[in-house]
């Protein structure tokens, strides 16, 4: 596992480096990877270090002997297809996908001969991007953080750290594709243990400070946070508006902690893209995405910002501190 400060190093590298589309990088590399994703560079610069990471330690260098293609949505998800195309002619080796589900549809309906590898929070056969886990089948394969499954968990995570809270809210993007199933999942788990629940949906940037008004206002004692690219972009800006409507919230991932976030449970995102760049290199030494297992999470971390519970006035219970991977204060 990478520490952070290799990836802020690597993060220097590629950014001075990745960003523009420059037709004249590929001289002297033999392969061209195309990366597409559905959010913007700045907010995925360091999920795209983890993934040249990988690279790296599968022996390829940009510049030395690979060239990078980046096409990016904007959170401008109906562009994902023209983009999806762009990369298709362009002829690159393989199209690495990040940003969600979305993204991986798009370069699955733009190619059924160039490899794909995806990094995903939901279900990869459930979206239809592979036939199992085990045998993906076809030209797809990659990694799945499967997040938005744990949101169940956060929800029990809450319950513990607040016995009294009666509703809870979950901020989610309507154009997720697993947004629906997962609400009504939520919607389900909430009525079994007897806690209200209120789903607050935001599209873009806009919309984030009225939908956490409106969970606060309509009561909520508490927030999970979908597992999604767009909100994972503007992290800083979630974890900044729920402390202004003090609401505790729990996240999908160790990232959010670590900017301020109160709780977070979830596997370790960069380690997880890592893998995905180290399945791009074996991919470009010759292996088949089709005999490649989509990669899952072993393991899940509890992360806990004692600072910030302090701010909010809450005591976290022993019991909560015992069982996190990481305490922040």
């Amino acid at each position: 596992m990478r520490s952070r400060r290799e990836f802020i190093t690597l993060l220097g590298g590629v950014a001075a480096t990745a960003w523009p589309l420059r037709a004249g990088a590929q001289h002297s590399a033999t392969q061209v990877v195309g990366f597409l994703g559905s959010a913007t560079p700045q907010g995925y610069a360091h999920f795209i270090a983890a993934v040249w990471q990988g690279l790296s330690e599968s022996g390829f260098t940009e510049g030395r002997n690979l060239a990078a293609e980046y096409r990016w949505a904007n959170e401008q998800y109906e562009r994902l297809p023209v983009l999806a195309a762009e990369l298709v002619h362009h002829q690159v080796a393989v199209i690495v996908t990040t940003g969600g589900g979305q993204s991986a549809m798009a370069a699955k309906a733009a190619t059924s001969t160039i490899p794909i590898v995806f990094a995903t929070g939901s279900d990869p056969v459930k979206q239809g991007l592979v036939a199992s886990l085990n045998r993906p089948g076809g030209n797809v394969t990659g990694v799945s953080f499967y997040g938005n499954a744990l949101a169940p968990k956060r929800l029990e995570i809450l319950r513990e750290l607040l016995p009294k809270v009666s509703r809870i809210a979950m901020l989610m993007n309507p154009s997720s594709p697993s947004a629906e199933t997962d609400m009504r999942e939520m919607q389900s788990v909430a009525q079994e243990v007897g806690v209200g629940f209120v789903a607050v949906y935001a599209a873009d940037e806009r919309e984030f400070e009225p939908v956490v008004a409106m969970a606060a206002q309509q009561q909520a004692g508490a927030l999970i946070v979908h597992n999604d690219a767009l909100f994972a972009s503007r992290a800083r800006k979630i974890v900044a508006l729920a402390a202004q409507y003090a609401l505790p919230t729990i996240y999908a991932a160790r990232m959010w902690s670590e900017v301020g976030g109160l709780m977070s449970y979830g596997n370790n995102v960069y380690d997880m893209l890592r893998y995905a760049g180290i399945y791009t290199g074996r991919i470009l030494k010759g292996e088949r995405a089709a005999d490649l297992p989509v990669v899952m999470p072993v393991k899940f971390d509890l992360v806990i910002n004692l600072k910030t519970a302090k701010a909010l006035g809450l005591a976290v219970p022993d019991k909560l501190l015992a069982i996190a991977d990481e305490v922040i204060e």
